[in-house]
């Protein structure tokens, strides 16, 4: 498939987000890209997205086929997500599911004949306290009862778009992965609706019940830019410095009478000899010293060190002879594949019996034959 132009230059642009030695961390939004022309990630889109990362197509495989958003096969233009994990499950929301995929006649990433939707279980939509959940191209639908999601979808299967419990207005799969993508969604109004939860409140309502809150916290603070951030903190520092009281200076030191050297002569710190450890323990810290070893000119200490290398001669005779134990197998064949045996084998096969002349079928181990 050849992408248009306009996905072309919105490829062009995610991958600008990004430093030049760094592009391949455009992959993820790329991929809901290709999705947004096609519905669907195929091999077309795997292609585009190594092209114009310069990465190869295993590698863009890999990550389309680990995320779940993004779909292998052609894709409905709402995707119905129902939850089936535990929570939900208890709720009723195998039940949900199991009501819509008898009467849409599809079962688990199934299409319905209309392309409109697109049914799947869902592994846990994090909304527990909303069970049972579904959600319609990510938009949730709370406490869902099998009837609600029927209406749900036959709504959308004549046209209509019906509003979420939480969340902006419905839009089809191809126009949520542009957004997913990291493009402004255009319709008029698209973001104006939607709105949190009651269960979702629940922690604020607690919190002003009980005068809970965070101390000397305004929220009518305005969110300031990073810029003045940084600068704030860099005043506050300063400021900061500036109090403090200057050091007072440190009294003169006396000369300290130098340590006499170690009665063993050794130049390293004195550490007692390791006889009183088992055989076992020193052999051990000879062979594999670290950090707690005491150096190797401590008393008792020895470190083996590796003997002279071979001279080249000993090197190329020992080169030589095991060239000459180990012919290499002829005709490109590997060793031990002789025509010789293999033709024996098979007349010995063709006559019925096996090399010492028992008859193959004979079971008894004794080798006579019938």
């Amino acid at each position: 498939m050849s992408f248009s132009e306009t996905t072309r230059t919105r490829a062009r642009e995610i991958i600008a987000r990004y430093p030049a030695d760094r592009s391949r961390s455009a992959l993820l939004p790329l991929l809901h890209l290709v999705q947004s022309e096609e519905g669907y990630v195929s091999p077309a889109g795997v292609e585009f997205c190594a092209e114009v990362l310069g990465l190869n197509k295993a590698q863009v495989g890999a990550v389309a086929t680990f995320y779940t958003m993004y779909k292998r096969k052609p894709t409905g233009d709402y995707l119905v997500s129902v939850c089936t994990n535990t929570m939900c499950d208890v709720l009723g929301g195998q039940k949900v599911y199991d009501t819509l995929a008898e009467h849409l006649g599809v079962g688990h990433e199934e299409t319905t004949a209309d392309g409109k939707i697109t049914l799947e279980h869902a592994e846990c939509l994090a909304a527990c306290d909303y069970g049972p959940v579904m959600t319609v191209n990510y938009d949730f639908f709370d406490n869902v009862e099998p009837q609600a999601a029927l209406d749900v979808v036959e709504e959308l299967r004549a046209g209509g778009r019906p509003m979420p419990t939480r969340g902006a207005r419905l839009c089809t799969l191809k126009e949520m992965a542009v957004q997913l993508a990291g493009f402004a969604d255009e319709r008029d109004g698209a973001v104006a609706d939607g709105g949190p939860g009651e269960p979702s409140l629940r922690g604020l309502r607690l919190a002003e019940q009980h005068g809970v809150s965070v101390p000397g916290f305004d929220p009518k603070t305005p969110i300031r830019s990073k810029a003045e951030a940084d600068r704030a903190a860099a005043e506050a520092k300063a400021k900061a410095e500036a109090a403090k009281p200057a050091p007072a200076p440190e009294p003169a030191k006396t000369a300290e009478p130098a340590e006499p050297e170690a009665a063993t002569g050794s130049t390293a710190p004195d550490v007692k000899a390791p006889d009183d450890k088992s055989p076992q323990v020193r052999t051990a810290e000879t062979r594999q010293p670290d950090a707690s070893t005491p150096v190797p000119d401590a008393p008792g200490i020895k470190v083996p060190v590796d003997g002279p290398a071979p001279a080249p001669r000993d090197a190329r005779a020992a080169e030589a002879a095991g060239v000459a134990a180990n012919p290499p197998a002829g005709d490109g064949k590997p060793a031990g594949d002789a025509a010789g045996a293999q033709e024996r084998n098979l007349k010995e096969a063709e006559s019925g019996t096996g090399a010492d002349g028992a008859d193959p079928a004979d079971a008894s181990g004794t080798g006579v034959r019938k």
